[in-house]
Order: C-alpha cells, then sequence, then structure tokens
C-alpha cells in the first residue's frame, strides 16, 4: 500500500479514500471468483461459452479473483506496425507478444488474426486467446476511420480461441453497419461457444468542442449501455476524463440526474457511471491503459486500476505501455497493475 500512495502522488487520498455517494455499491454486481455462476451462467449463454467465460476468469495471477488483465496488441493494424513495435522490435515476431502475455501473468492475450494464428498450436492451451475480428486501417489514403472485419469467428473457433473481440466508433457515419456487423459475429461467436468483448469507442469530430468528450462519462456510458445491448460479455472503454457530453453537444437525450445525482467530478464516480450502463456490472468493465507516454507509465497504468477496481470494474486491458519497452519492465508493469487487484485494501468505494 505504501508504494501504491507514492505511485498516486496527490490524488492517493482522494481516490484511495473516496466513498461514492451517487450509485451505491449494494446496487452493482461486482467481480469475484464466482461471478460466472452468479451472473453468466443465469444468461441464455451456452455451456461452451460459460467455460469459455470460465477459462478467461481463472487464469493468470488474478485467475479465482474475478477480475482481468488482459494484454491486448492489435496495434499493428490500428496505429501501424512502425508506430508500435519500432520502440521494441521484438514485437514484429507475435511469439514474443503471447510470450509477455504468459509471462507477465495475464489471464489472456488478444490480437489479430495472423499474430494469434502464426503461433496457435504452440500456444493456444497455454494462455486464452482474443481474437480481435475487425480494424481499422491507415494504409488507405486519406485515411478512413472505420472498422472492418478482417476475417470470419469461424476461423477464430478453429484457432482454438476463448473469445472475440470487436470494436464499433459508437457516433461515427459507419455505427450503423458496424453494429449489424458486430452483433451478428458476436451471436455466432455465442452459438459457437466463444466469449465476447466489445471495444466501445467513440468517433466524431464534433465530439471535441470545449473538452474532448470522445472520453465523457455520459457518452462514454452510453456507448457500453448499446455495447451489451448486442450482448457483449465484456466491455472495454477508455477512462473517463470529463463528463456533460450530451449537454455540451446538444444532441440526444439524457437527464439532469446523469449529473446533479448519479457522477460527481470524482474519477471514481465517472466511471462508476460507466460500470451501471454494463448492466451494473453484470458485463464487466475492462478499462483501457492508454498511449505510452515513457517514465510515467507505471503511475498511470496503476491509478487507472485503482479507480477501474474501486469503481466495480472487472480489470485492465493494457497494451502499449507493457509491449513499448523491455520485456522485462513490461512484465513487471503488467505485474504491478495485478497487485492492485490483489491487495485486499483497496476496496470498492
Amino acid at each position: 500500500m505504501n508504494n501504491l500512495v507514492e505511485l498516486l502522488g496527490s490524488e492517493a487520498d482522494a481516490l484511495l479514500n473516496h466513498r461514492c455517494q451517487t450509485i451505491s455499491q449494494d446496487s452493482l454486481h461486482l467481480p469475484g471468483p464466482d461471478i460466472v455462476d452468479r451472473i453468466y451462467a443465469a444468461s441464455d449463454r451456452n455451456v461452451r461459452a460459460l467455460g469459455n467465460l470460465q477459462r478467461l476468469i481463472g487464469n493468470g495471477r488474478l485467475g479465482r479473483t474475478g477480475y482481468l488483465s488482459i494484454l491486448p496488441v492489435d496495434q499493428g493494424i490500428e496505429h501501424s506496425a512502425g508506430a508500435s513495435f519500432a520502440p521494441n522490435p521484438i514485437y514484429f515476431d507475435p511469439e514474443n507478444i503471447v510470450r509477455l502475455a504468459i509471462e507477465g501473468g495475464c489471464n489472456a492475450v488478444a490480437s489479430t488474426y495472423g499474430v494469434l494464428g502464426i503461433v496457435a498450436r504452440k500456444y493456444a492451451h497455454k494462455i486464452p486467446f482474443i481474437v480481435k475480428i475487425n480494424h481499422n486501417e491507415f494504409l488507405t489514403y486519406p485515411n478512413k476511420f472505420d472498422q472492418i472485419m478482417f476475417g470470419t469467428v469461424e476461423e477464430a473457433y478453429d484457432m482454438g480461441a476463448a473469445a472475440v473481440g470487436a470494436t464499433i466508433y459508437f457516433g461515427s457515419a459507419e455505427a450503423t453497419r458496424q453494429i449489424v456487423e458486430v452483433a451478428a459475429a458476436f451471436q455466432r461467436a455465442h452459438e459457437l461457444g466463444m466469449a465476447t468483448i466489445l471495444w466501445c469507442y467513440l468517433r466524431n469530430s464534433e465530439f471535441k468542442k470545449d473538452k474532448d468528450y470522445h472520453v465523457s462519462a455520459d457518452l462514454t456510458g452510453q456507448a457500453n449501455h448499446l455495447g451489451v445491448t448486442i450482448q457483449a460479455d465484456i466491455i472495454k472503454q477508455k477512462l473517463p476524463e470529463n463528463n456533460g457530453g450530451y449537454n455540451a453537444l446538444k444532441f440526444g437525450k439524457t437527464s439532469p440526474k446523469v449529473y446533479d445525482e448519479l457522477t460527481t467530478d470524482n474519477p471514481i464516480d465517472l466511471c462508476r457511471y460507466q460500470v451501471a450502463n454494463c448492466y451494473m456490472g453484470r458485463c464487466g468493465l475492462i478499462n483501457s491503459g492508454g498511449a505510452s507516454s515513457g517514465s510515467g507509465d507505471l503511475a498511470e497504468a496503476v491509478r487507472t486500476a485503482v479507480i477501474n477496481k474501486r469503481a466495480g470494474g472487472m480489470g485492465l486491458i493494457s497494451g502499449r505501455k507493457a509491449f513499448q519497452r523491455p520485456m522485462a519492465e513490461g512484465v513487471q508493469l503488467l505485474n504491478a497493475i495485478q497487485d492492485v487487484y490483489l491487495d485486499e485494501q483497496v476496496t470498492i468505494a
């Protein structure tokens, strides 16, 4: 705990001792070792999907806690291989991506068809695979901001994947098509017995006004709500940094209570609103780790983990902060994130 206080610095008291007075923890379905039996088993997911959810929950250093630590490495497409792997070229080799996830004690590794497929026979039985089935590629000129399918759900199933992941750019001109595509893919994944994880990201240039409302609690919360509607078992979302997106953009419908009663300026309360939109935690919320900023990565990653855990979230999915540094340092960073979820003194706010 002392090291945690040091890493959180001036925010330590506000983050570690905060008590949520907005949405009570008693309203939430919190992560725990029995989360599959307690929550998912009551759903329409078939027994094979429940088994793969249990694989995700049961693996790695956080195994049997109900929390998740996932290594996502799809940035070779989403941000270009050069931009992603030049800081540490060993990760041009897919095997090192999977090795980092295993040595880092992660529950699972999430990556592309190509990355996971090229080493599937060696590793698919050693760590759960999450195959990212759609991507935004940046080689088309001028650049487009669209998520397109890169393969089929059957391919992910054939390589032994435990889950599929997909992104929807909610708010974009292409969102309607993406919703239809991903909903169909998730239905097929569940039918084949795989879990489903949705990257619920916002994309629209009009969402940037006086602040960047792509990371507002109210708009990201609604994206989460759309994600669980198409039966994502787990939601991946950026940590909220502000609020009031609906009011600033002057579109859509909301309620004053969202801002007066259900949230405050405390980042834990903002994140709890995201959890509430995941059916009060029935579908787990994992927050993303964000870009690597160098020496501050460890403190930033630990801060995000504390906020997510105390808000009622299910864990962290952090990539660039781990793989854009030597493997031993990447392992240490992943372990530091996991230590937050293993620390019984870091409780639900």
